[in-house]
């Protein structure tokens, strides 16, 4: 089997984005030189995500939009996380909701995804350096 490892790190302008990470997905299954097998892909912080979904920005609004409304609002007072002079409880939530990896199969020497997808970096407590962990195994 054959392995590679690649590390992202993102430091974002604003403490929410979405950001495609997919062409750098592909750099390190190249990298492996694998044809078959999968590329795990996750963050390596507990207030980010990674996730699959169409490259559509007003899709990126939506679950923007859709977080903090209905899921964890940027209420630094309404979390007991927060007690502990953090502010970024809804951070936390966030990742927990979108989820914090994916597992990307490769076929044929590709990455095997849908017509419409794509793999994102979810940064919802950003401004300052957050890693992603590449790994691609396979033949």
């Amino acid at each position: 089997m054959k392995t590679h490892t690649n590390y992202l790190t993102f430091n974002t302008k604003r403490r929410q984005e979405i950001i495609d990470i997919t062409d750098d997905v592909e750099r390190c299954r190249d990298a492996a030189g694998i044809a078959e097998g999968f590329v795990l892909v996750s963050a390596m912080h507990i207030s980010a995500s990674v996730f699959v979904n169409d490259h559509e920005p007003g899709l990126w609004q939506d679950i923007l939009d859709w977080l903090e409304r209905s899921i964890a609002p940027w209420d630094p007072k309404r979390y007991r996380h927060n007690e502990t002079g953090e502010d970024n409880a809804a951070a936390h939530l966030r990742s927990l909701t979108i989820g914090h990896e994916v597992i990307v199969p490769v076929t044929g020497g590709r990455l095997d995804l849908g017509p419409w997808q794509r793999i994102f970096y979810g940064e919802w407590d950003g401004q300052r350096p957050k890693r992603v962990i590449l790994k691609a195994m396979g033949a």
